[in-house]
């Protein structure tokens, strides 16, 4: 375990880095910015090794308190220099399940337009949205709760951001399925998501809650007759 004077040191190197860099600059050749990429490279290789999603993601949550120094002082000191361990802790906090964890640096990376890794080749706006709006729907299907609020705020971060109508119509979908038990405001998430994406596979989510609506009007016309 990390002291806590150990872990300020690192915070305060993190933040000194990463302010020494403009917006748009490049953190390459900064010594802590260079061994932060060496040790991600060794920690790749092992998760390399690993076949399984699941396991995969254990060993990511094992991983990621040794980035978390780091983490904290690049976001307090950062300028918006492209910085590909930041995106990529972002990344495998949300694989992990700590989207809160996972938001702070998708603001700060949308804010200042931060790309992913080369790997990728879909933009950080369509594969924050995409990445949360999945793991909402498989929680869901799961029958566990997933915090709307966290959805709702990577559709606000992600609104100014160019992406595939698909992948926005996913994350309306996953809003939508989640405030279910307001069946009114679920289905203005839901249309939306069908509106932008005819195959989202909302049509009989908005059938199931257009009825329950009427059954609930007709209840209603009822018991006041």
């Amino acid at each position: 375990m990390t002291s806590p004077a150990r872990a300020h040191f690192q915070r305060v190197i993190a933040a000194r880095t990463a302010a020494a860099a403009p917006h748009g600059g490049t953190l390459a050749g900064a010594s802590n910015y260079e061994l932060m990429l060496a040790k991600l490279a060794t920690d790749r290789a092992r998760l390399h090794q690993v076949k399984s999603n699941e396991r995969k993601a254990a060993v990511k949550r094992e991983l990621l308190p040794e980035y978390e120094n780091y983490v904290t002082g690049s976001l307090e000191g950062g300028r918006g220099a492209q910085d590909d361990v930041l995106t990529t802790i972002m990344l495998w906090r949300i694989d992990a399940g700590d989207y809160a964890g996972a938001l702070p640096i998708a603001e700060y990376a949308l804010t200042h337009r931060l790309t992913l890794p080369d790997e990728f080749s879909r933009s950080t706006a369509t594969v924050v949205a995409e990445e949360f709006a999945e793991q909402a729907i498989i929680a869901l299907r799961a029958g566990q709760p997933f915090d709307v609020e966290q959805l709702k705020h990577v559709a606000d971060l992600t609104e100014p951001h160019d992406m595939p109508d698909q992948v926005r119509a996913k994350l309306y979908k996953a809003i939508g399925l989640t405030v279910q038990d307001k069946p009114e405001v679920a289905l203005l998430y839901l249309n939306r998501a069908l509106k932008l994406h005819d195959r989202s596979g909302v049509k009989q989510d908005i059938d199931r809650l257009q009825k329950q609506l009427g059954n609930s009007a007709a209840g209603s016309n009822a018991s006041g007759t």
